[in-house]
């Protein structure tokens, strides 16, 4: 039998200075080798970033990334047997190499039942490619209007209205216009399409605070669907992460409040596993915390998220040797249940970071010590 490394936690009042363990177990996955494939990796050269998306083949994922920490050249790779083997880099258009920030992909469907993909590389003017053929062939990047922004975007959401989409993004006051000048403030925006992500309204903005810095949201549904709760990095690192939430398809959003420090971290991805339980992989930013910049993990219920609870279990899925630049996710969930999630990390001493994709299924996950 297979044995993972445990690190069991109880809470305990410490100095400021000292390691504050968790309230739940973490399991340590760092050096199970044998669930890790390099998905790209280049001598001297930062890669970072990546997103992916799942085809409904179920076995076929495709990935973007920049070469360059946050900005650079697109980079673009696929596997067809669920993240096992990776394709090498793949023709892309030109223009994708003017990209001048971290690239995002989605899969969005028109009113009709019609696929398609999408690309977004933000700041401004934000721009999109598209792909009628999932992915065999893209558009070059085009302005999606007169507006821009930081991370975007880091989801896209269908809507229940066919063909409806929403996505989120923040911005400072540098990108959202051609001028703009940095405020010091961050203000979350919303954007619509309600033509299966072919255009997108004019951005609104649904929160801003002076005192806290909330940005890079990931969305995630109820159960049931009904209600919405966007996971929110906080940037001023004076506060846990935070939660917001809609009750009618992001028409309005309540008042943000902290989630626990189990959960407090940077890039939220989350996706529901076939038991009902959530996995949502992020950085750890959390204060204090014994896995603080690594790439993490968390297992629980939505109810947890509502109720403010720590969850189950937490996973230490790679251990980051940076103090914090690693780890904006993607999250995908096979048809078989195996977790595929890839992302970006300075996964070894002095090198610089490249890409890793994981693949375990929960129910391998023993916390037994």
């Amino acid at each position: 039998m297979r044995k993972f490394i445990i690190i069991l936690t109880q809470i305990s009042i410490l100095s400021s200075s000292e390691i504050i363990p968790f309230s739940i177990p973490t399991i340590d996955l760092d050096n199970r080798t044998d669930l890790q494939t390099t998905v790209d990796r280049e001598e001297g050269v930062y890669l970072g970033h990546p997103t992916t998306v799942l085809l409904e083949d179920g076995q076929t994922i495709l990935t973007v990334y920049p070469k360059g920490h946050g900005k650079g050249a697109i980079v673009y790779k696929r596997s067809e047997d669920g993240g096992k083997t990776w394709s090498d880099r793949l023709p892309v258009p030109p223009n994708w190499s003017t990209s001048k920030e971290v690239p995002t992909i989605h899969r969005v469907i028109g009113k009709e039942g019609e696929k398609r993909l999408i690309m977004w590389s933000g700041l401004y003017p934000a721009r999109l490619a598209i792909s009628e053929d999932d992915g065999l062939n893209w558009s070059p990047l085009h302005p999606a209007g007169d507006w821009g922004g930081i991370v975007v975007m880091g989801f896209v959401e269908p809507l229940k209205k066919p063909g409806h989409y929403m996505a989120m993004f923040h911005d400072d006051g540098r990108f959202f216009t051609k001028d703009g000048k940095w405020t010091g403030i961050f203000t979350l925006y919303q954007t619509n399409s309600i033509d299966g992500g072919l255009t997108w309204s004019h951005p609104l903005p649904i929160y801003q605070n002076n005192e806290i810095q909330l940005c890079e949201p990931g969305l995630i549904r109820s159960p049931d669907g009904n209600q919405m709760a966007i996971l929110l990095r906080e940037n001023s690192r004076t506060k846990n992460s935070h939660v917001m939430y809609s009750q009618d398809e992001g028409q309005t959003w309540s008042e943000p409040k902290e989630l626990p420090r189990e959960l407090t971290g940077d890039r939220h991805t989350g996706k529901y596993l076939d038991d009902g339980r959530l996995f949502i992989s992020f950085r750890d930013t959390a204060p204090n915390s014994p896995t603080q910049g690594d790439w993490i993990g968390w297992v629980g219920t939505f109810n947890d998220i509502v109720l403010g609870k720590p969850g189950e279990f937490r996973i230490r899925i790679k251990d980051n040797k940076h103090k914090w630049d690693c780890a904006y996710p993607g999250v995908e969930i096979l048809p078989t249940g195996d977790i595929v999630t890839t992302t970006y990390g300075h996964w070894k001493e002095g090198e610089s970071p490249y890409i890793l994709s994981v693949r375990f299924h929960i129910k391998d996950l023993k916390l037994n010590p």
